[in-house]
């Protein structure tokens, strides 16, 4: 770049603005924060793995109250990571992919959670497990994050649940 005044104004006006984004920034996780600290479920949900003070939130955000969903697979349904059906009417599926009929945020911020679990690779945790398993199976990827996805789906709506369940009772 060249050095003179111009460019110097330029960049600390660029300076400038990423200085009050980030602060912007700051400021909605903070409040992002304190508003799920409100909720019921948030003890529990920040004590599952792979689950932060930025990630939890989101994914508590995202899913709402789990008692509206009738079931676990009704759950993962509507994340969009259940497999399409194997056979309708004359047609035979030979490759599965994931129905993506659900939230895509949600996905995202699963894909996330899967992330920090493979990332810290805790040899006790359940979904780790899996994961491993099924990376040694010889799956590709995508297939055991998504797999390792619904499991927590399926674990993170039975620990919720339960523990609403128990506060009502």
């Amino acid at each position: 770049m060249p050095k003179n005044n111009t460019a110097k104004f330029l960049m600390e006006q660029a300076v400038a603005q990423l200085r009050a984004v980030s602060s912007a920034l700051a400021a909605l996780k903070n409040e992002m924060q304190s508003l799920a600290a409100s909720l019921p479920e948030y003890p529990v949900v920040m004590e599952m793995f792979g689950v932060g003070p930025t990630l939890g939130p989101q994914l508590m955000a995202k899913i709402g109250d789990v008692r509206r969903f009738h079931s676990k697979k009704a759950l993962v349904a509507f994340a969009g990571i259940d497999a399409l059906p194997y056979q309708s009417g004359q047609i035979e599926v030979r490759s599965r992919s994931i129905s993506k009929r659900g939230s895509s945020a949600l996905r995202r911020t699963l894909f996330l959670v899967m992330s920090v679990i493979l990332q810290r690779s805790p040899t006790d945790e359940s979904v780790y497990q899996f994961m491993d398993r099924k990376r040694v199976e010889g799956k590709p990827y995508r297939v055991y994050m998504i797999a390792s996805a619904n499991k927590f789906l399926r674990i993170y709506y039975a620990t919720v649940k339960q523990y609403l369940d128990n506060l009502e009772a």
